[in-house]
């Protein structure tokens, strides 16, 4: 065959780049946290790809629920019950917020987010609005891409949903409101009752609990639950989308469950089938849920509930409780933590380090004013920032680092050892002498 690079670089596109200079690394197996490319490379896997192999690679419980099922039904619409289907219903009951009673089953996270979108306007009908923040990602479809925040929604503006109303993030590190907390009063909170009640026809409200891609931002411990208290008070929807937060990223089922929140509708994905099998859930509460008894329920598509994903969502949850995987992720996050602190004591361009569970950023900057490395509009003009040289870098030292413009996303699988998070550490911190140069 044809080197597959080449095959792949010619008649595939690579996403969010220009694909000149794309020279994709042909990867053949993986196992635990590591993965293999065609010459041999081991490469320790630091961001769990895009912070969804929470499992890490070759869980043998999962791909034998997978055969199993294959082995006995392939496909069948969505119109008829399955044993499969079933059985991840009443799995993800054992796990979500004790609320959320019903769910929608897709094949990724923005489709979780289409979903959950067009259930709040069905509902709320004729309410419409959806409110969202600057600092989000939930998705590359019309919905999701309108909601997101960041530079990736610029490329298709105008042609994006009506309705969309944002507000600022809980960033302390560069708050959009130049407040510093606590005297902040959580600004960025309080401030969405104001919108609700000047917008008006606000339908729901759609935050990451923790913003994932765009830094990591740990909220403030208030933030979640005044958001909550909220749209509660006004009969708003509230969204949340733990498409990178659940499945124990922070050291729980779900992060809302860190602040004692129960969200009226959550989206989730990723992590649900270990990325082994495409996933996307919409769960929804109880209230909602009936409301479709007499209304229809005008949502769906070929691949719902497909029955052989839906068989990896069980397994993937049993493995979690023989694995004792939340504790695991509690005890893996305050070593990381550590460690990861310990770089910015080393290390001049390290501006911020911030995080829960395995699920971390360091923010790295260039100047004692906080100036990033890169930029949004890097990032949109197709422009390498000093991250991507450093990421790439620690490619070639056998480390996989998920970047943002001026920031590193520090999420391995869950399985993750204290000796491998050594391994990623002392490598990172050999790398980023390179950025402490530059530092002025």
């Amino acid at each position: 065959m044809e080197d597959p690079s080449k095959i792949v670089r010619e008649h595939t596109f690579g996403t969010w780049r220009k694909q000149k200079g794309w020279e994709p690394i042909n990867i053949v197996k993986a196992d635990g946290v590591y993965f293999y490319d065609s010459a041999g490379k081991k490469y320790l896997d630091f961001s769990s790809q895009l912070v969804n192999v929470n499992l890490g690679y070759g869980n043998n419980h999962v791909i034998k629920e997978i055969e199993h099922q294959l082995e006995n039904l392939q496909y069948i619409s969505p119109a008829f019950a399955t044993e499969t289907r079933a059985k991840a219903a009443s799995s993800l009951l054992q796990v979500m917020p004790r609320n959320l009673t019903k769910f929608f089953f897709s094949t990724s996270g923005t489709e979780a987010n289409e979903g959950a979108i067009k259930i709040s306007r069905l509902v709320k009908k004729p309410s419409y609005k959806v409110v969202a923040r600057y600092r989000a990602y939930h998705g590359s479809t019309l919905a999701s891409m309108s909601l997101t925040g960041d530079y990736r929604r610029w490329f298709t503006e105008p042609n994006t949903m009506q309705g969309v109303v944002r507000i600022p993030e809980p960033y302390c590190y560069r708050c959009p409101l130049n407040l510093k907390y606590p005297d902040c009063g959580i600004a960025c909170a309080t401030y969405l009752d104001y919108v609700i009640k000047n917008e008006g026809n606000v339908a729901s409200v759609i935050i990451e609990p923790i913003t994932g891609t765009n830094g990591v931002v740990v909220p403030p411990k208030e933030y979640l639950p005044i958001i909550r208290k909220i749209t509660s008070e006004n009969n708003v929807i509230l969204i949340t989308d733990e498409v990178m937060t659940g499945w124990g990223r922070t050291g729980e089922w779900f992060a809302v469950n860190n602040w004692n929140v129960e969200p009226d509708i959550l989206t989730t994905a990723k992590g649900a089938s270990a990325s082994y099998l495409p996933i996307g859930i919409t769960a929804v509460n109880k209230e909602i849920a009936e409301f479709f008894e007499d209304n229809i329920f005008a949502h769906g598509h070929t691949f719902e509930a497909h029955p052989v994903t839906l068989a990896a969502i069980p397994a993937v949850i049993e493995e979690y409780k023989r694995l004792d995987l939340l504790s695991h992720v509690k005890a893996m996050g305050q070593y990381l933590g550590d460690r990861l602190k310990e770089l910015k004591e080393r290390h001049k361009s390290i501006g911020d380090v911030r995080g829960m569970g395995l699920f971390w950023a360091i923010e790295l900057i260039k100047d004692s004013k906080k100036t990033p490395f890169g930029t949004y509009e890097d990032k949109y003009e197709g422009k390498s920032t000093p991250v991507d040289v450093l990421t790439k870098r620690l490619m070639n030292d056998g480390i996989y680092v998920f970047g943002g413009p001026s920031w590193l996303v520090i999420s391995p699988p869950l399985i993750i050892s204290k000796e491998d998070i050594d391994i990623g550490i002392e490598k990172i911190d050999e790398t980023l002498n390179s950025l402490d140069k530059q530092f002025t």
